[in-house]
């Protein structure tokens, strides 16, 4: 079924609330303070890791660490110095969730990759109906079977049917939205398709594989994102655009303008949307979704089912259609462990830790902007080659620290959990939690940028003694 079907009304969305506060690059939501201030000074070693130091900020959070493995104490995370922009509580007071010591501990990985069960793809691309330039290209590119969350999902996508993919990072779910749309349009041409994302990078890397998709096809996308010069997107938008991808902020500013129309799209895809409504894009979801008149297609994908994304589904789609798969359990898949840190060794722990030769590819998380920023040149500084990623940055200078990480120009990139959401490079040797996550899924998140695929990985959280 094309989106010119004829399909039944979607219950009545309720009304936008107006729309407060300005955006920030990239998403709004911070976290408390608990980073490096340039901590110095040395500290014995306890465990199989040198002692870090607690930071001089004084930010927010403190955790109990009993001195046994089992058993421990939860330790609660204090009230944080970083004020929240869109979505955020502002500066203080705001108490955060309470983890248990133990839950960041796991140093006997299961291996799943001999017991786990291998999926049985019902269809292959070429079984899938595409139209051939597609089937041509998808071939081209070396692709024979669908992965799980595209084998069961394009079918319905193909007939027209709204849709809820639960997938996490990693399962495909890109391409499991791309090529049935891309299809769609190779059969009307005139058809428009909206792609909402969280931050820059996402809507970046979507684009990228649009246009790997579409090579030679004459199919057309404009980028419109926020941290970046409205000018050349708004010149973008003038032409013909069968893709609009960008993030909600950036295009309800662009709708609020006139340069994009709401009533042309046909399909609207919402990439990553339990991130999207973490960093305070509810209200512009909520607008942009009840100004696309019906019929229209809603294609639906998130890696979590909470409240507020059951309410968004129940709002603005039509009888949709639930594939929920689940990748291996990383937290069961990957090693963990924490590294106790005494009063003002910190940073020497950190640097003696990178300096390790099995260090070759980092991923180190903070809390605050101004600290992963601040970090990353204290690491330089002590000849760590370090780059840094977030929302303070423009967006050549984010895309730059991204490709320096992936060339290996440098060792170690530094990040915000906001900017870190369009990270996907191999090989990332270590995750480590400088500053702790305000959730325990904001760490299940941060852990899962290393042993990606059947790569080993090992993931580090610094709690104080």
């Amino acid at each position: 079924m094309d989106s010119s079907t004829s399909r039944p009304s979607r219950k009545p969305a309720f009304s936008s609330r107006p729309r407060t506060g300005g955006h920030t690059a990239g998403g709004a939501r911070r976290f408390s303070s608990n980073s490096s201030r340039g901590e110095s000074a040395s500290g014995s070693a306890r465990r199989s890791y040198s002692a870090p130091s607690s930071d001089r900020s004084g930010g927010g959070r403190s955790f109990s660490s009993p001195a046994k493995r089992t058993g421990r104490r939860p330790f609660s995370s204090g009230s944080g110095r970083g004020s929240s922009g869109r979505g955020g509580s502002g500066r203080g007071g705001r108490k955060m969730q309470t983890f248990d010591v133990s839950k960041y501990i796991n140093l006997n990985p299961v291996d799943t990759s001999a017991t786990e069960e291998v999926y049985k793809a019902t269809h292959t691309f070429k079984t899938f109906g595409l139209e051939q330039p597609l089937v041509t290209t998808i071939t081209n590119m070396g692709l024979t079977i669908p992965s799980p969350i595209q084998d069961q999902i394009i079918p319905y996508i193909m007939d027209g049917r709204d849709v809820v993919g639960l997938a996490q990072t990693g399962t495909g779910k890109t391409a499991a939205f791309l090529i049935p749309t891309i299809n769609k349009t190779l059969k009307q041409y005139n058809r428009q398709t909206l792609i909402l994302a969280p931050t820059r990078e996402l809507a970046i890397q979507v684009e990228q594989e649009l246009k790997r998709l579409t090579e030679k096809m004459k199919i057309f996308s404009t980028v419109c994102v926020g941290g970046m010069n409205i000018r050349p997107q708004i010149m973008g938008l003038k032409r013909q655009n069968h893709f609009i991808i960008g993030t909600p902020g950036r295009v309800q500013d662009l709708i609020d303008r006139g340069h994009i129309k709401p009533a042309g799209f046909s399909t609207i895809i919402l990439d990553e949307a339990d991130r999207m409504l973490d960093m305070g894009f509810i209200h512009d979801m909520r607008a942009i979704l009840k100004d696309v008149p019906d019929p229209h297609e809603t294609l639906f994908f998130s890696a979590t089912m909470s409240d507020t994304v059951k309410g968004l589904i129940h709002e603005f789609m039509n009888d949709p259609v639930t594939v929920s798969v689940r990748k291996k359990d990383i937290t069961g898949s990957i090693t963990q462990d924490v590294v106790y840190y005494e009063p003002h060794t910190k940073f020497d722990t950190l640097t003696a830790l990178l300096k390790k030769a099995d260090f070759t590819r980092v991923i180190i998380f903070g809390a605050m902007k101004h600290s992963v920023e601040k970090l990353s040149q204290e690491l330089s500084r002590a000849g760590i080659k370090a780059d840094a990623i977030h929302g303070n940055k423009s967006h050549p200078q984010r895309q730059r620290a991204l490709q320096n990480f992936k060339t290996g120009r440098v060792q170690v990139l530094v990040a915000t959990d906001v900017a870190a959401r369009g990270i996907h490079v191999d090989n990332v040797s270590h995750v480590i939690n400088y500053d702790l996550p305000n959730a325990y899924e904001d760490y299940v998140h941060r852990i899962g940028r290393t042993g990606r695929a059947d790569k080993k990985g090992m993931a580090l959280t610094f709690v104080t003694k």
